[in-house]
C-alpha cells in the first residue's frame, strides 16, 4: 500500500493543452458584451427627419386645439361671441367696473319681423340676414367694444366708457343701422327692424342682472314702437277715408 501510494504521489500534473486553453478564451470573449457600433451617418439623418416631423406635427396639432378653445365661445353663423362667450366676457367686464368705476352698458338688440323671412324664404335666407346684422353691428362700434348673440335673432352688444345719453343714442343708431342693412335673396330684397334696449352697468350687478335689465328695456322699446306704428296706421287710415 506505501508503495502504491508513493507511485500515486510520484504521478506527474497534466498540464492544460492548448487547445483547451483556447476554446475557454473564446467562450470568456463571447460572454463578454461588445461595444455598440456607432450609427450610419444615414441612420441619424433618418431619425433627425422622423424628430422634426414630430415636432411639426406636435406644433399643429397644439395651435388647433387652441383655435378649438377659441371657437367653442365664437357662434359659427356670424362669427360673434355666443350666449357662453359674451357671459364670460360680461362676468371680466363687470369685475373692472367694480374695481376701477368705469361707465360701460349693455345694449340688448332683437330683430322685428324676422319670423316672416324664415316663413317665407326659407331658413338659409335668415342665415343670410343675422349675418349681416351682425356685420352692421360689428361695423357701428369700436374694436374695444363687444358683439355677442344671444341665440335666434337676440344680439348683446358691451360699449365701454358711455354715459347714460350716449348709450341711448347708440342704440338708436344701431336700430337705423340694421334696418338700413338689407340682403338680396334671388328676386327679393330682405329687410328688417330692430328694437334695442339699454342697460347701464352698475358695480353690483351680476351678468344675469345686467341682461335682464337690458332685456326688459328692449322689450319695452319694442312696445314704444309697435305703438307708434300702430299710430302711423290709425293715421294713414284716416287720411284715406
Amino acid at each position: 500500500m506505501k508503495r502504491k501510494a508513493a507511485r500515486s504521489a510520484r504521478k506527474p500534473i497534466r498540464q492544460p493543452q492548448p487547445n483547451s486553453t483556447r476554446a475557454a478564451a473564446e467562450r470568456l470573449a463571447a460572454e463578454v458584451p461588445k461595444p455598440p457600433r456607432p450609427p450610419s451617418r444615414s441612420s441619424v439623418m433618418r431619425l433627425a427627419a422622423e424628430v422634426d416631423a414630430l415636432a411639426a406635427q406636435l406644433k399643429e396639432s397644439r395651435a388647433r386645439i387652441v383655435d378649438l378653445e377659441a371657437r367653442v365661445d365664437v357662434d359659427p353663423l356670424t362669427d360673434v361671441l355666443n350666449r357662453r362667450g359674451f357671459e364670460r366676457e360680461l362676468k371680466r367686464s363687470l369685475a373692472y367696473v367694480k374695481r376701477y368705476g368705469v361707465n360701460a352698458a349693455l345694449i340688448y338688440v332683437d330683430l322685428d319681423d324676422f319670423k316672416p323671412v324664415n316663413d317665407r324664404h326659407g331658413h338659409a335666407a335668415g342665415d343670410a340676414v343675422l349675418k349681416a346684422v351682425a356685420a352692421a353691428l360689428l361695423r357701428h362700434v369700436r374694436a374695444s367694444d363687444v358683439v355677442g348673440r344671444l341665440g335666434g335673432d337676440e344680439f348683446v352688444l358691451l360699449l365701454w366708457n358711455i354715459n347714460g345719453a350716449e348709450a341711448a343714442a347708440k342704440a338708436h343708431e344701431l336700430e337705423a343701422a340694421v334696418y338700413g342693412t338689407p340682403v338680396r335673396w334671388g328676386a327679393s330684397t330682405l329687410v328688417v327692424g330692430a328694437s334695442a334696449g339699454v342697460a347701464l352697468l352698475g358695480a353690483l350687478d351680476t351678468p344675469a342682472e345686467a341682461l335682464a335689465r337690458a332685456d326688459a328695456a328692449m322689450y319695452a322699446r319694442k312696445a314704444e314702437r309697435n305703438a307708434i306704428a300702430r299710430g302711423r296706421q290709425a293715421g294713414a287710415g284716416a287720411l284715406t277715408r
